[in-house]
């Protein structure tokens, strides 16, 4: 049975597509069976991984939710053979009003989700920086969150929203939600105050926050202007390092 994971963050910036596109393709890397699910309307997922759909494309996320289109047919492949995609477009701002008129509204991607969730290891779902029906729904039909963070101090401040939106979540229609964990991302090890944002952050949260911290790194940012994951782009780089160690951490906690 596979994991579904969110990449949420309400805060934008703070490394949210980058974490869903590189942690989905190094598991992939790892031999595992990976699909990457683009939540996000401003589509970076989907053009970060060399995949633009035009203006008049009918396969994406939101022909899936509204019920126009199998989930199937909304497949791609990427160059990582054991990566798949379903990719956005800016329409899917249209499924926030869509949903709202549908029965059991915030379940709406899981329900989809149902047919094919067990030909894959790992579900990654790149969520918008809102906390829309369309993220509540990502959350519902996720088993964990993962949380990218900046180490700013007003990137923690941020966070309480978050965790809040977590809660209800809970509460409400998804009690097995789980943080899977809290991931340092653009960490300068030059810079005091990312060592003490970090400090607080490992002290507040222990062992809910990855050993695994994402570097700054000039490769890892031109990356998707390429179409690439890290891991295609520059192998050898600091941030393929980083995110194929993340990788192994998510598969220790899951498959150990």
């Amino acid at each position: 049975m596979s994991k579904v994971i969110a990449i949420a963050n309400q805060k934008g910036g703070v490394g949210k597509t980058t974490t869903a596109i590189n942690l989905a393709a190094s598991l992939a890397v790892l031999e595992r069976k990976v699909l990457i699910i683009d939540a996000d309307p401003q589509a970076n997922t989907t053009s970060g991984l060399n995949f633009t759909p035009d203006s008049g494309s009918k396969r994406t996320l939101y022909e899936v939710l509204i019920g126009r289109l199998d989930i199937r047919d909304a497949l791609i492949q990427t160059e990582l053979r054991d990566l798949r995609m379903i990719p956005s477009h800016i329409n899917l701002v249209g499924a926030e009003f869509d949903l709202q008129t549908m029965d059991h509204r915030e379940s709406v991607l899981k329900q989809v989700l149902a047919p094919i969730r067990d030909e894959y290891d790992y579900i990654i779902i790149d969520c918008s920086p809102s906390l829309g029906l369309i993220t509540i729904n990502a959350l519902t039909a996720a088993d964990s969150v993962i949380i990218p963070v900046q180490p700013e101090f007003f990137a923690l401040e941020g966070l309480g929203k978050l965790l809040q939106t977590i809660r209800l979540v809970q509460a409400g229609v998804n009690p097995d939600l789980t943080i899977e964990g809290f991931v340092v991302t653009m960490f300068d090890g030059r810079t005091k105050v990312h060592a003490e944002v970090v400090g607080e952050l490992r002290e507040h949260f222990k062992d809910m926050v990855f050993d695994t911290i994402i570097q700054r790194n000039i490769r890892l940012s031109e990356a998707p202007s390429h179409g690439k994951p890290i891991i295609l782009y520059d192998i050898g780089s600091n941030g393929s390092s980083n995110y194929l160690n993340l990788a192994k951490e998510v598969m220790d906690k899951n498959e150990s």
